[in-house]
């Protein structure tokens, strides 16, 4: 996504008055015990209410966090009693046996986080300044450590700018300073005991300005690009192929081919099994992924045998009033966006993962409304294999859709959105 780092306010709560009447004191504070609509109610280390107003209930969603949901008016939890951990003690983890995840029955796969920061000087026009590269790093090691054993994440998303990758040489081999720099933030994804660890090429489907396989590089140079990454983790199940960040203002038809290219370079480099996600036009928006084509058109890729086995169409979505994913104010949960798409999922034996969401960290709106997204998703969890909400990394805790932990390795504090949200609706177990 192209992002912009800006600062933004910390929400305000309403203050709670003093009142001179005995019994509207007692109601009030009655009130106040109650949790909100959507809100954190359970949970390791929680200490608050239980409780919930009319209408929801505390359900547990894992052992970190159960949150108000709707359901009886009968506000007392029955689901979750609090627990205390020490800090980095997260009892068995998603992932513990460092292998793939099988979802609860009742939700999503995999979630987890954006590490961002190899993707940074990047542009939506494929211009990629590497002199812009943040490496994330020990402390993005650290962030995957974190979610993983305290939250109870699985999947991390590792965006990268082709330009870093080959050190500006293009269809050239892969720089063997940059790449190990990069390897080192996969290797720490695959220490961490994370279930995926998802390859992002951040390109918007351009170099330099220009359409891959349209007018700019050709499909034999990007599958060349992909031919080297997938040599250098053909044997780790655990890796995710992520074709290409947000393709935009290309032909579709034409795309699909570059996407077949790029998917036979893979599996031929000896790839044969792992997940590979395709893209679709538009930034590939979840809501116009079937109606501008892209879902029809990237239906035609195939593996080497023909089949389209772990081939992921790969969806991205925000809440913002323009979907660009650069407001801190949510407008819209997204709901009808996700049914209607699953619906077309089922209907066509496809799976889809949204590897881009998020809102403003601490907006009361958005505490709401992606929650209410990621809900939907766990009601169609046989097509949606889960979400990676975006961005930690390098990002600063202040920036508009941070998702970056607050604090210093070993005593992390979640955003609110991540706590109560990407965390918060996740079950995977």
């Amino acid at each position: 996504m192209a992002v912009e780092i800006t600062e933004h306010a910390r929400r305000k709560q309403a203050p709670f008055g003093t009142l001179d009447t005995a019994s509207v004191v007692v109601a009030a504070a009655t009130a106040a015990a109650q949790n909100s609509a959507y809100s954190q109610c359970g949970g390791q280390n929680w200490s608050g209410s239980t409780t919930c107003v009319s209408g929801f209930t505390c359900q547990r969603q894992n052992e970190y966090y159960s949150q108000c949901l709707p359901g009886s008016d009968n506000a007392e939890t029955t689901t979750q009693a609090t627990t205390t951990t020490s800090a980095g003690s997260a009892g068995t983890s998603a992932t513990s046996n460092g292998g793939s995840s099988s979802g609860s029955g009742s939700g999503v796969q995999y979630a987890g986080v954006n590490i961002a920061g190899f993707d940074f000087g990047c542009n939506i026009q494929g211009t990629c300044d590497t002199s812009g590269i943040v490496d994330p790093g020990s402390e993005g090691i650290a962030q995957i450590d974190h979610f993983v054993n305290d939250d109870g994440l699985n999947a991390f998303r590792l965006p990268v700018g082709w330009q870093y990758l080959v050190g500006n040489d293009l269809g050239g081999s892969l720089d063997s300073s940059n790449f190990a720099n990069y390897d080192n933030l996969v290797q720490g994804c695959l220490d961490s005991g994370a279930a995926l660890c998802v390859i992002d090429v951040h390109n918007y489907a351009r170099y330099n300005g220009a359409v891959i396989g349209q007018g700019g590089p050709t499909n034999t140079q990007f599958s060349s690009l992909w031919s080297q990454i997938a040599t250098q983790y053909a044997d780790e199940s655990r890796i995710v192929f992520g074709i290409m960040n947000e393709p935009h203002d290309l032909n579709i038809e034409t795309w699909a081919e570059t996407v077949q290219a790029a998917v036979t370079a893979i599996r031929e480099a000896g790839a044969t099994s792992q997940r590979t996600l395709l893209p679709g036009n538009d930034f590939t928006d979840a809501a116009q992924f079937v109606d501008n084509g892209s879902a029809a058109a990237l239906s035609d890729v195939t593996n080497l045998d023909g089949s389209t086995t772990n081939l992921i169409y790969d969806v991205h979505r925000y809440l913002d009033s323009d979907n660009s994913g650069t407001h801190r104010n949510c407008v819209t949960n997204n709901v009808d966006v996700f049914k209607s798409l699953g619906e077309y999922l089922r209907s066509n034996n496809r799976q889809a993962f949204l590897t881009e969401t998020g809102g403003g960290p601490d907006a009361d709106s958005c505490l709401t409304k992606l929650c209410q997204e990621l809900s939907t998703l766990n009601d169609y969890s046989d097509v949606y294999l889960g979400w990676i909400g975006w961005g930690a990394g390098q990002f600063s805790t202040s920036y508009t859709l941070s998702e970056t932990p607050m604090g210093s390795p070993g005593s992390y504090t979640d955003q609110p959105l991540v706590r109560q949200c990407i965390a918060g609706q996740f079950g995977g177990s």
